[in-house]
């Protein structure tokens, strides 16, 4: 019996290597350090106008006119930016609000010397911001799948969501700095510098993942009523959303904090400084190590618990009467508040076609924005109806309840394993 021929070797399948982290990928560090700059600029900014505003007119209700001032063009344009970051270049329309953003902290800088006659004046370069910002922020979420690559976009969304927070942790503290320094004058131009030093930085960004967009079809309404038919027809994407709407709408205690400090735990201000920091310790710890150690297994159950577990660190901090309690509870919900944002990110992304991520982000900003700033109106008149107490342990009990509602109404959202499922059921795989 003749042996055998030898079997040729099979030849090798050259696979492309990844680089080994996210950090290395060309682009990323440069859109990572943009960002963390404008939003640094914006926080900054944003102390430093109520403050003077405030120091001007010495009016309560002149801070409500900051807020309000840019908050409802915001809210008027993001529907129409949702639109246009999906069928125009978006690192360009994201360098020109950064611009107009630092045009705004220029104009702010030469009303800073005008004293009380230049408020009426500081509102209405205000109103522009707040026009950016509308732009600024569904077209930064829709830019970063861009420019990394698929496989390590969960990475880059922990590590951008955990600097954004480190990032909105020190801008006000800076700011009050810089204004005890130099005044407005000095406050504003550093804020200008900035958004200068990001939209440099944001050019050198590679967008190596561009989507050419398709001729524009119907009206701008009809565009976008489409990305409205699509989030509501995928119930990964509208569970997703909706989840943190109710959660934090219903469930949060930022806003109770002050009377908890004052008239529940009598720990003064000082107390009240460490509280507000428990939850940005607790987030900032759970980014930086799903930043370095990212998951992608059975996600959609894990979002979930870490959304229960945000109820019930809320419920012990309602009941407790011990700081360090209290303080422990909160940096429990800041960690699990962060492992929600990082997997809710990331399925947000994965889930949505290239060429509807603009209007998809764009209500999903509106989502956010609407579950802080109602949150804490909701938390205000809840504690002035039931009382603090009461009033927080209906928020975790609340919270507890839409984890558990949700949980029945979207079984497939409940069920995703790993990230790449969610594309493939909602049509969005490459």
């Amino acid at each position: 019996m003749s042996s055998p021929e030898p079997t040729a070797p099979r030849a090798a399948v050259a696979v492309p290597e990844e680089p080994a982290s996210v950090y290395r990928h060309a682009g990323f560090l440069s859109f990572l350090i943009a960002r963390v700059v404008a939003v640094i600029a914006t926080q900054v900014q944003a102390v430093v106008v109520a403050w003077q505003v405030y120091d001007l007119t010495r009016q309560p209700l002149a801070l409500a006119y900051v807020g309000l001032a840019q908050f409802l063009p915001m809210l008027a344009l993001l529907l129409p930016a949702g639109d246009l970051i999906d069928r125009f270049d978006r690192k360009r329309i994201l360098a020109i609000a950064w611009s107009v953003g630092g045009v705004c902290s220029a104009l702010l800088w030469w009303l800073s010397g005008h004293g009380s006659s230049g408020v009426a004046g500081i509102y209405a370069v205000l109103v522009l911001y707040g026009c950016t910002r509308a732009f600024s922020g569904p077209a930064m979420q829709s830019l970063l799948p861009q420019i990394v690559p698929r496989a390590q976009l969960a990475q880059a969304i922990a590590a951008n969501s955990m600097l954004m927070r480190v990032a909105s942790i020190g801008g006000p503290l800076l700011g009050g700095l810089l204004y005890a320094l130099g005044g407005g004058e000095l406050t504003y131009a550093i804020c200008c510098a900035c958004f200068v030093l990001g939209v440099a930085l944001l050019l050198r960004v590679v967008v190596a993942h561009a989507t050419a967009p398709g001729p524009a079809q119907g009206t701008m309404f009809e565009r976008f009523g489409a990305g409205i038919t699509f989030i509501r027809t995928r119930p990964i994407i509208l569970g997703t959303i909706s989840l943190d709407l109710f959660a934090v709408l219903l469930g949060g205690v930022v806003a109770l904090l002050p009377i908890y400090a004052q008239e529940v735990l009598h720990v003064g201000p000082a107390g009240l400084g460490a509280l507000r920091s428990a939850m940005a310790v607790g987030e900032v710890s759970a980014g930086l190590y799903l930043s370095m150690r990212p998951f992608n297994r059975q996600v959609g159950r894990t979002m979930f618990i870490a959304v229960a577990v945000f109820g019930v660190a809320n419920l012990v901090f309602a009941l407790s009467t011990l700081f360090w309690l209290s303080f422990a509870a909160l940096l429990v919900a800041g960690a699990a508040d962060m492992v929600s944002v990082y997997i809710r990110g990331a399925l947000v992304q994965f889930s949505t076609p290239d060429t509807m991520r603009g209007r998809v982000n764009a209500v999903n900003m509106l989502f956010i924005g609407s579950s802080n700033e109602l949150g804490e109106f909701r938390a205000g008149t809840s504690a002035a109806w039931l009382g603090v107490v009461p009033a927080a342990i209906v928020g975790g009990l609340c919270t507890l309840g839409v984890v558990g509602g949700w949980m029945l109404a979207f079984q497939t959202l409940r069920k995703v394993d790993r990230f790449e499922e969610a594309a493939q059921a909602t049509g969005a795989a490459p």
